[in-house]
């Protein structure tokens, strides 16, 4: 009995030597094939957010841009915090008595009229840059969309996916230096092109 138990015993140790020897081969094997897919494949992704901050177009308009667009509304909060403490401290005047009624309606509708000429003059401001920056961004969509098509003008890739929406990938599919390059590219020949324009004339 203990025999045949034994025997059973090294039957069964040399099966499931050979079932792991024969996944861990085919676990190679699998990896191997991977590899030439994840080399060779048809999917590639572009770390779109990395591109656009290292393009020559965000770090020379872009930049700009933005600056701008924070002066502007550093500017606007501070007039409007002007206006404030100038309608606070009419009415503290007036509550002491420092100054007539006639002259704190005076001064009152005055404030009124400068505050309404602030809104409307802000709003203005406001539309020029949400103006200026969605056609930005359009502009940077339009050029990393050109820079992936010429890219991937052989077709090597089926699809190219944006890497935010990844969870894992192979650093082997990533195409975005080869982009980002493209897109630097386009951008030079952009901004030479009025000049080569005008020198023609």
């Amino acid at each position: 009995m203990k025999k045949i138990f034994l025997s059973m015993m090294v039957a069964c140790a040399a099966l499931v030597a050979c079932q792991q020897q024969a996944a861990t081969e085919a676990s190679a094997e699998g990896e191997a094939a991977a590899t030439e897919t994840v080399v060779e494949g048809d999917l590639a992704y572009v770390r779109v957010e990395y591109v656009l901050a290292e393009s020559e177009i965000y770090k020379t308009e872009g930049v700009a841009l933005q600056e701008k667009t924070e002066k502007a509304q550093k500017s606007w909060e501070q007039k409007e915090k002007n206006l404030q403490y100038e309608a606070t401290q009419l009415q503290e005047k007036y509550q002491k008595g420092l100054i007539t009624t006639a002259d704190a309606q005076k001064q009152s509708q005055s404030i009124e009229k400068r505050a309404a000429n602030f809104q409307t003059n802000t709003q203005k401001e406001a539309q020029a840059l949400d103006e200026e920056n969605f056609v930005f961004t359009n502009r940077t969509q339009d050029l990393i969309m050109r820079a992936i098509k010429e890219v991937n003008s052989d077709g090597k890739y089926k699809m190219v996916v944006n890497a935010t929406a990844l969870l894992d990938a192979a650093d082997a599919l990533d195409i975005s230096e080869a982009v980002l390059a493209k897109m630097n590219e386009l951008y030079a020949k952009e901004k030479n092109a009025p000049a080569t324009t005008e020198e023609t004339k």
